[in-house]
């Protein structure tokens, strides 16, 4: 099993490339068993996530290629991906399948919407809490499906087709408002989805899903007004740029006191914590697609944040932030509002030297003189890059076991780390 070595002391200087957003590619992905045609995405990240799922969609008969390498292109940049479901052949996705990526429970809305069935293994737990598909179930109910859970599986069946109907998310979800998207363009009638999701995921699917010919108002409110159409056809579509890693390689320059450019970005995509690492002492200015990221010699200073929904400061960097606070000159409270089992990565944290207390939902992070390093576990993607950022930052060397967490959702992270002058290598087999 693979684990990445870090010595850390040194500054992050240089620029880095931004990899197309994971938690875009994989709804638009799933988008593409709507319609016969073809999708085609580009700027679509190079993740293990982004192979099983193609995996899966292409147990329901979708056709999936990669462009060839092309002038300029590099092991860090984007792929295009060619997806075409022009005949469903299976409308069952196996719990051998779901269970290893939550995300592909959403292909339940498109085969419903396409072929009025489909039978999904439910996803049970993760790490990191439960993240029960309540919420999708109900909102495909709202639109005319019928939903029995038959030996660990939803099957849904809607015989005569969708219908629009009133969705309204008693909590913000992001998998829901993607579901509720994906069954309700093809639903007869009009859907209003109320307390819909905000992220610009959503908008990006959103964007794709009305280039294949959907009628969609409101995304990126938190009311998307849907107007159903007869069919779907194919498109052409860009991942949007990836607002965590963005925020990820952020931190990561400010908790070493670098210099580092983000290149291929937008700084509107994470304002909340672009304004959280200014507060942390952190220099911060932008372009229309890049970031640069400066701290000098002096102090991070402590930042309470508190995780909300979009445009709130995100729970993906969460973690992440943690890290850079055990160096802050001070005390810090961290909230978790989203999930559950979040702090799982405060005990592998302590391994380095921090100093952290929980209650409940509140990590407060004493701010420690220094790092150490010392050989510690991943526990989820997002933990798994909070121990990397800690470790370039800690005295000697640390070594963090279980890094195929961060292959599902960081491309190429050690080959853009030690571009920018850190000292980091992979390392294969066991140890």
């Amino acid at each position: 099993m693979d684990r990445i070595r870090i010595v850390g002391g040194h500054r992050l200087n240089g620029s880095i490339s931004i990899s197309g957003a994971k938690n875009a590619a994989l709804p638009l992905m799933i988008a593409s068993l709507l319609t016969p045609e073809t999708v085609v995405l580009e700027n679509t990240p190079r993740l293990s996530d982004v192979r099983l799922l193609m995996r899966i969609l292409g147990n329901h008969g979708v056709d999936a290629s990669i462009d060839g390498k092309r002038v300029g292109q590099t092991q860090e940049t984007g792929e295009t991906i060619r997806l075409s479901a022009a005949n469903i052949v299976d409308t069952t996705a196996p719990y051998e399948l779901v269970s290893r990526m939550r995300a592909s429970f959403w292909v339940i809305a498109p085969l419903l919407a396409r072929m009025g069935e489909a039978r999904v293994s439910l996803p049970g737990g993760c790490a990191i809490g439960t993240r029960p598909v309540d919420l999708l179930i109900m909102a495909l109910e709202r639109l005319g499906a019928t939903i029995d859970i038959d030996g660990g599986y939803a099957v849904a069946r809607a015989k005569n087709g969708l219908r629009g109907g009133d969705i309204v998310f008693p909590k913000v979800t992001v998998g829901g408002t993607h579901t509720a998207l994906m069954a309700a363009v093809m639903a007869r009638g009009t859907t209003v989805i109320d307390n819909a999701a905000r992220e610009p995921e959503v908008v990006d699917l959103a964007d794709c899903l009305g280039k294949m010919g959907a009628k969609i108002e409101g995304a990126g409110t938190s009311r998307i007004v849907v107007e159903g159409v007869t069919s779907l056809g194919g498109a052409r579509h860009a991942v949007l740029p990836d607002r965590i890693e963005t925020g990820t390689y952020a931190m990561a320059a400010a908790m070493t006191g670098g210099d580092v450019t983000l290149l291929d970005t937008r700084a509107d995509l994470l304002s909340a914590a672009l304004d959280v690492l200014m507060r942390a002492g952190a220099e911060v200015t932008s372009t229309h697609n890049s970031i640069r990221i400066r701290r000098g010699d002096g102090p991070i200073a402590p930042v309470d944040v508190t995780t909300e929904p979009y445009p709130g400061f995100p729970t993906d960097l969460q973690a992440q932030f943690m890290a850079l606070m055990t160096r802050a000159r001070g005390v810090s409270h961290i909230r978790e509002t989203i999930f559950e089992n979040r702090f799982m990565h405060v005990q592998e944290l302590a391994r380095l030297g921090a100093h952290i207390r929980l209650d409940g939902d509140l990590a407060v992070v004493e701010g420690a003189p220094a790092l150490k390093g010392a050989p510690v576990m991943a526990t989820d993607l997002r933990a798994s890059v909070s121990l990397v950022i800690a470790g370039l930052a800690a005295e000697g060397e640390t070594t963090v076991h279980r890094v195929y967490h961060l292959d599902r959702g960081f491309e190429a992270l050690e080959k853009k780390l030690a571009r920018c002058g850190a000292e980091v290598e992979r390392i294969s087999g066991e140890g």
